[in-house]
């Protein structure tokens, strides 16, 4: 049974990266972190990921080439998708290939926090005892 969901923040703005991850982890998540998309995989090689928060812009491997790397896994966690540039090539590109979700960057943390539940929820049957 899954008691503390693992989420995945993979963003190359360490700003960004570091206050969500902090914000996720206040709200009872347990939350690993990567730069890029290369190290994201090498994270869910060791650690188990319920729901992966991917950015689409990042050097080395773009989100969209994580999420594909993602559904080849066994495991296979859904992906939400985030960027400050979405255009209609990337979000088709995310519904092909299964995201979760797309999102539009600046995100307000309910918003994420809600969409984080529902995955949880659709594809766990999880759902929060305290969570706010």
């Amino acid at each position: 049974m899954l008691t503390v969901p693992n989420l995945l923040v993979t963003d190359d703005d360490s700003a960004f990266r570091r206050v969500l991850c902090e914000a996720l982890s206040r709200r009872g998540f347990t939350v690993s972190e990567a730069a890029d998309g290369e190290e994201a995989i090498d994270v869910l090689s060791r650690t188990r990921v319920h729901i992966a928060l991917v950015d689409v812009h990042m050097p080395r491997m773009t989100g969209l080439e994580l999420m594909e790397r993602i559904a080849q896994s066994p495991e296979h966690p859904p992906c939400v998708l985030m960027s400050a540039r979405l255009d209609d090539a990337i979000e088709r590109e995310a519904k092909r290939m299964h995201a979760y979700r797309v999102l539009s960057k600046p995100i307000r943390l309910t918003q994420l926090s809600d969409v984080i539940c529902g995955a949880l929820a659709d594809v766990y049957n999880w759902r929060p005892s305290k969570m706010t």
